[in-house]
Parts: structure tokens; C-alpha cells; sequence
């Protein structure tokens, strides 16, 4: 650290260094203008830009240790993309922890955000949003302290327990009578997304498990489907939601269809189902609630023609453990929502409740003539 005078010049050279509190690494910062870009030409002036630069260093060195908000949430995005978190769900988090935390946090270091600093926020910026969404933004700002704690910058995750009322996941679903309809009017009409929307209903596969779907993966003689890569326009071709890969059977109404398809597109493409521009841009949900708006049914969402599928097995008695394993989920508790919108889980239940006979007679009301005592 020191204040150097060139006597040809007439200038001064002002640097300042210092060990980094944790890595021991010597830094420094140097400089021979004044702010506007002029020469240092004083010692009063020197003696001020070195005090400058030695705060300047300092702040810099205590940000690497203890950063700030914005910049700790830039650090766990570049380590969740290293770790193979998909950009899309990255980009999910920072567009929410964005517009939700940085009006009150931009300028405040990790280490000086409370529990209650986080409470306090959540009631602030959470009104009037859905508990699922609350849920969410409550895991977007843990990862965030989590990976503070990661980095040295935290001992602790300071992120509250907080429960939220989360009801069923599944918007709607349609009946077997409205999937018939529906599937009956998209083929007469020749909706361009018939063969996806009936693929989708006969497999139960997510939209992008179908987008990526390759003939190479479809045994027609099996009556086989491997469901192992998915799609997206944020991350492109990728292993399924799981990252698991499962066996689908082709219901034999199904099989057909992807005999036809493969009929028209083996010679011309690998992908199984249709190229459609509104897929390749994740407008399928719109495609599919303006097709059923316009046949008076519920205008559900695609995904929930995956839900669909499921609650038509279930009602039909396939064994939950097989809808499970071919619909890609990996706990009981997402399938509990799929049997209680099918009525699964309580159908039948009253077959045994014989406790009496209601066919006795029942009885009559007799009636006495005169005031005498009965």
C-alpha cells in the first residue's frame, strides 16, 4: 500500500493491498486518475483516492465471503446448471425469486436476512396468490440460503418451516363418455392433433415424453412403448421428469393409430407423432382447451390428459402400483390424488355395511278410542 510521486510527470500513483480474510491471497487495486479521469496531481487528493480504494477492496473482498442477495442466487444458478438441474426449471426459479424478493433484498447481504425478514416477505408478497404457488417460492429461497450455507457465507439456512394448504393437484379430468366424444370429433374433423391428443390418452405420457417420442423406441409387435427422453424448448431432448425410463403397453385402440402413423412418416421423420409449429412453441394447452371450449366440454389442460388416463384406469380396477409404474410417478402420495378424483378409494367400501334388515315392517300407529287410561 503506498503513494508514489513521478517527478517527470508531476502525477501520483496511488495502490492499496491486502491479504483476503480467506484465502490468504494478496490483492490490490491500483489507480493514477482522479474520478472525471484526470491526473492525481496532489497529495490531499492521493491521501483521499487511497482511502477510496481501500474501502473499495475491502467491500469486494467481503463480498466474495459474505455476498450479496442478487449474487448469491447467481452463484446457485451456475452450480444448479453444473449439477444438471434443466435450464427451464432455473429459469422458473430466478423469475420467481426475481419478482418476489428483490425489491426488499437487492442490497442486502445473505448473512443479514432473518427468518423473520423471510416470513415478513412471504405475507407481503404471497397476497392473493394460490398455497401451491406460496409452497414454491418457499423451496425457491431455501435452495438459495441452502446453497449460502454451501458457499461458507451462512452457518444456517435461516428459511422457516411454513405449511401450506395445498389441495388437489389435478385442474380436471375428463369422463370415459366426454373422452369418447371427444376423441370421435377430433378424428372426424381431422385435427391435426388427433393422433397426440389420442396417444396421450391411451399412454398416459407428459407432453414432452410424446414430443421426443422415436419409432426406434415403439414395439408395435410387443404392443410396446419405452418411455425414456423428454422435451422441452428450454432444455431440449433430456431424460423424463423421473429420470427414470418405463414400459407403456399400446392399448389395442391405440395400436391402429401409430400402424397409420407409421404408414405416412417412417420414410419422412424418427419421431413418431406430428410436427406441429403450436408444439414446438408449448402451446399445446391452448390448442387442446379451444378444440374442447368449442365441443361445450371442460376446457382441462393437456397435462391433464395424463390425469385423465389414470383416473379411467383406476376406476376400472387396474391395480394402482401399475398405473404408477407406468405413469412415471415415484411415491404413493401423487397417486392418492389420481384415486380420489376416480373414486377408487371408496368404491365398494359399503358392499359389507349389512347391519340390519330393512325390508321388516315397520311399525304402526294404533288408534285408541275413549279418554280411559291406555
Amino acid at each position: 500500500m503506498g503513494i508514489k510521486f513521478d517527478e517527470t510527470t508531476q502525477r501520483y500513483t496511488v495502490m492499496v493491498a491486502r491479504r483476503h480474510p480467506k484465502t490468504g491471497e494478496s490483492q490490490n487495486l491500483k489507480r493514477t486518475t482522479k474520478g472525471n479521469n484526470q491526473p492525481i496531481t496532489t497529495m490531499a487528493e492521493a491521501v483521499q483516492i487511497q482511502k477510496v480504494l481501500f474501502a473499495e477492496l475491502q467491500r469486494r473482498q467481503i463480498d466474495d465471503i459474505i455476498p450479496q442477495w442478487p449474487r448469491v442466487i447467481k452463484l446457485w444458478a451456475e452450480c444448479a446448471l453444473e449439477r444438471g438441474l434443466g435450464q427451464k426449471t432455473v429459469e422458473n426459479y430466478l423469475l420467481c425469486l426475481e419478482k418476489h424478493t428483490m425489491a426488499d433484498w437487492s442490497r442486502r447481504r445473505i448473512s443479514e436476512i432473518t427468518t423473520q425478514d423471510i416470513r415478513d416477505l412471504m405475507a407481503k408478497q404471497m397476497v392473493g396468490l394460490s398455497e401451491g404457488h406460496k409452497k414454491s417460492m418457499i423451496k425457491f429461497i431455501k435452495a438459495i440460503f441452502q446453497h449460502g450455507v454451501e458457499i461458507g457465507a451462512i452457518q444456517r439456512n435461516p428459511t422457516p418451516v411454513m405449511k401450506f394448504r395445498i389441495g388437489d393437484k389435478i385442474k380436471g379430468v375428463l369422463t370415459e363418455s366426454q373422452v369418447r366424444n371427444f376423441l370421435e370429433q377430433a378424428k372426424q374433423m381431422e385435427s391435426e392433433w388427433y393422433e397426440i391428443w389420442a396417444t396421450a390418452i391411451y399412454t398416459g405420457m407428459r407432453s414432452g415424453e410424446l414430443y421426443s417420442l422415436k419409432w426406434d423406441r415403439v414395439n408395435l409387435e410387443g404392443m410396446k412403448i419405452k418411455v425414456d427422453t423428454s422435451w422441452n424448448n428450454s432444455d431440449g431432448f433430456k431424460s423424463t421428469k423421473s429420470g427414470d425410463d418405463r414400459i407403456v403397453e399400446i392399448a389395442k385402440n391405440l395400436l391402429p393409430i401409430l400402424q397409420e402413423l407409421k404408414l405416412k412418416n417412417s420414410a419422412h421423420s424418427e419421431f413418431v407423432l406430428p410436427r406441429i409449429r403450436a408444439w414446438d412453441k408449448g402451446d399445446q394447452a391452448r390448442e387442446l382447451r379451444m378444440f374442447l371450449m368449442g365441443m361445450g366440454l371442460p376446457a382441462i389442460r393437456f397435462h391433464d390428459l395424463r390425469a385423465t388416463w389414470a383416473t379411467i384406469l383406476l376406476s376400472k380396477g387396474v391395480p394402482p402400483i401399475k398405473v404408477m409404474y407406468a405413469g412415471g410417478w415415484k411415491d404413493m402420495k401423487t397417486m392418492m390424488i389420481y384415486m380420489r378424483k376416480s373414486g377408487v378409494d371408496t368404491h365398494g367400501m359399503m358392499a359389507d355395511m349389512d347391519l340390519h334388515n330393512p325390508s321388516r315392517q315397520g311399525a304402526e300407529v294404533i288408534k285408541f278410542s275413549g279418554r280411559g287410561p291406555l
